[in-house]
Formats: structure tokens, sequence, C-alpha cells
């Protein structure tokens, strides 16, 4: 008796998804964002700050393309949640390792949508001394925006207010592998 494998569907072509950004959209505005920071910060004390896990595919890439001295670090937060939305209270998993006194700062992010946990995380780190904060996210959903006041100072690409995937984004822990942004069509056909 002979039993046929499943047909090997291709994760990286998966019929649910819209493609929003190739992996070459991507890679040339990552570029750009690097030529941008490797100018302001010329001759600062640079730290990229990931915020796991979204940012990791993201910031792997930004910061191969900026050509300075600098650092990276991470941090893991969790948003406490009523249920669909996030209230701003964070929760810190994981800290940053060394001490940003005297250093200048950048927030790296995946997406940035209500802004509230950003919000809470730009309060947080600026209580530690740092010379500057700013943020750098590839997308920026500004629609949901509820913390108005919050600059994505070197922003990748601005979205439409819809649910995406891909390169590090994800939906229950999948499609973070992709290597472009995609929308899923149909969220029931996951």
């Amino acid at each position: 008796m002979t039993t046929e494998s499943p047909a090997k569907v291709s994760e990286f072509e998966h019929s649910n998804l819209e493609v929003l950004y190739t992996a070459e959209d991507i890679s040339n505005r990552v570029e750009a964002l690097g030529r941008q920071i490797t100018a302001e910060y010329a001759g600062k004390d640079l730290v990229l700050v990931g915020v796991l896990k979204g940012s990791c595919v993201f910031l792997s890439d930004l910061m191969r393309s900026i050509d300075l001295p600098l650092e990276i670090d991470f941090m893991s937060v969790a948003s406490y949640k009523d249920g669909t939305t996030s209230s701003g209270d964070i929760e810190i998993l994981k800290d940053l390792t060394k001490p940003i006194r005297g250093k200048d700062v950048i927030i790296v992010e995946d997406i940035i949508d209500t802004g509230l946990t950003l919000h809470r995380l730009i309060d947080i780190l600026g209580t530690r001394g740092a010379n500057s904060i700013k943020v750098a996210a590839l997308l920026d959903k500004p629609e949901p925006r509820i913390k108005k006041e919050i600059v994505v100072d070197f922003c990748g690409f601005e979205i439409p207010n819809r649910f995406v995937v891909g390169y590090g984004l994800d939906v229950a822990g999948r499609f973070r592998n992709l290597p472009y942004v995609a929308v899923i069509r149909d969220p029931d056909q996951l």
C-alpha cells in the first residue's frame, strides 16, 4: 500500500497573500534609510534598539546599510490588552543589556499603528539619559494612530489600515520569513 505525500505548498507563493511591497522595494527603501541615518548620525554614538520580535529582519538589513560605527541592543515588551486594543501600558519582557546614557538612540520597529506602546517605550527610554531618541519603522500605519504626537523619523513605507505580514511581521507566529510584505486576502483561509 502506497500513500501519496501531500502536495508541497510554497509559503512564499501562498495564494491568500497579496504582495504590497516586494523584496526589491524593501531593499531599495532600507538602503535609502541607511544613507539618511549615516548622514544624520556621523560623529555620534549611535545605538539601534530593536523591538522584538518583529523588527529583527528590518534591523538586520538596516544596520548593514548604515556606514557608521554603531551598537545594537534589543527590548521585548508586551502590551496589556482589553481584548482588542492596546492600553499603552507595557511590561518589559527583555530590557537593554547596556546603558544608553550619552548615546543617540534609534528605536527600530517593524510597524507603528496606534502608537500607544511606542509612546510608552519612548517615555521609559527617555528617563535613561540618552542624548536623543528617534524612531525608525519599516511600516507606518497612521490611520489608527491614537498617540498623534508619535513621529516616525525614518519611515520605510506608509500603509493603509490593513493587516500585513512578512519581513518580520506575523499572524500567530506565521509568515515572518516572507521576503516581502503582503496583505492577507482572507484571514479565515489560513
